[in-house]
């Protein structure tokens, strides 16, 4: 099983993403769970979201506190909430900025990659200029880091879950997956 913990602010998208990511996933035959965790409840505010993936039925219910990898939406967490709260060692963090990876500040038992996340959200207009979506360009660096499905699984996902703009979604994952660094 593997365990993702994402990170980001209310209206960036991140309990939409792990719905999106657990719909590719559940596409290609894996056992999925996906949910929220909230904290006050507005849009800014930190919030959390948890995915489980196995090849088996997924029995556990319970937050996830020692996740395999995690992915920041929003970079002005960094230091501001324990991010790598049970991370595992060498477990992935993704992060939305267009930094050097190296340049981030995380330990070095960790290994980080990043997705221009912002950029590419901003290109496609998902959202708006002080507040952009940012859930569907992320995911396109997700999937390539972690290997957990295939780039058609998840834009088909992006067509199935994603309200409106649903080929500026495909095309901000697209993007993403291919400037990805890590």
């Amino acid at each position: 099983m593997i365990e993702l913990r994402l990170h980001g602010r209310g209206g960036q998208g991140t309990v939409v993403a792990t719905k999106i990511l657990a719909e590719a996933l559940s596409v290609e035959g894996k056992f999925v769970q996906a949910f929220p965790e909230y904290g006050v409840e507005r849009r800014g505010a930190p919030v959390r979201a948890f995915l489980r993936v196995s090849d088996d039925v997924v029995y556990e219910r319970s937050k996830i506190y020692e996740p395999d990898h995690i992915t920041i939406l929003d970079p002005t967490l960094i230091g501001l909430v324990e991010l790598t709260d049970g991370l595992k060692r060498g477990g992935w963090i993704i992060v939305n900025t267009t930094r050097k990876p190296e340049k981030l500040g995380f330990d070095s038992k960790f290994k980080v990659a990043t997705v221009p996340a912002k950029e590419i959200a901003l290109k496609y207009h998902l959202g708006s200029e002080s507040s952009p979506i940012v859930n569907t360009a992320i995911l396109g660096g997700v999937i390539k880091i972690l290997k957990l499905c295939s780039l058609k699984s998840l834009t088909d996902a992006i067509r199935q879950e994603v309200p409106v703009k649903k080929e500026e979604n495909i095309k901000a994952a697209e993007e993403s997956y291919r400037k990805t660094k890590g």
